[in-house]
């Protein structure tokens, strides 16, 4: 992914620590970044961060994502309901290339409170820096889109 591109961030109260690095990382690195919450480690709830920033990719006011809660389920399970997301909770640099080059996933999902901060920028490098491998893959990928379409509704 080119740093033309805008990269959006969101947690919940357990991933909050965790993607303020992140921000502050992807800042350095130079990429566009917009933090789309939350702002501090009161209590709130992962769905409405998830549904923040999928709203956001879907409205492409950014071009990819990433979402972090206490262990990554959660807020990938609810970012995952959005058609068009494909949200991969992963946990280490192997999972990350997997999801961007198998599955075009738009959005990474990390544990805060289970991976590291070290392990979690290295994992964000790959996922940021993977291309999508199409061939075999992107009929997939549209399979997945098939599987959306077919629940989504009217």
């Amino acid at each position: 992914m080119d740093k033309e591109s805008v990269v959006g961030v969101a947690s919940d109260h357990g991933g909050y620590e965790l993607k303020e690095e992140i921000y502050q990382y992807l800042l350095d690195q130079g990429y566009q970044v917009v933090n789309l919450g939350c702002f501090d480690e009161s209590s709130v709830d992962y769905p409405d961060y998830a549904l923040k920033l999928g709203e956001s990719l879907k409205e492409g006011e950014i071009d990819r994502g990433i979402l972090v809660c206490g262990t990554g389920i959660g807020i990938s399970i609810a970012a995952n309901k959005i058609p068009g997301i494909r949200a991969a909770q992963c946990h280490d640099i192997y999972t990350a290339q997997m999801a961007r080059e198998h599955n075009d996933a738009n959005v990474l999902a990390l544990g805060g409170r289970i991976t590291g901060k070290n392990t979690s920028l290295r994992i964000v490098d790959i996922f940021m820096s993977t291309k999508f491998g199409e061939g075999r893959h992107k009929k997939r990928v549209e399979k997945i889109s098939e599987i959306e379409q077919k629940y989504k509704k009217s």
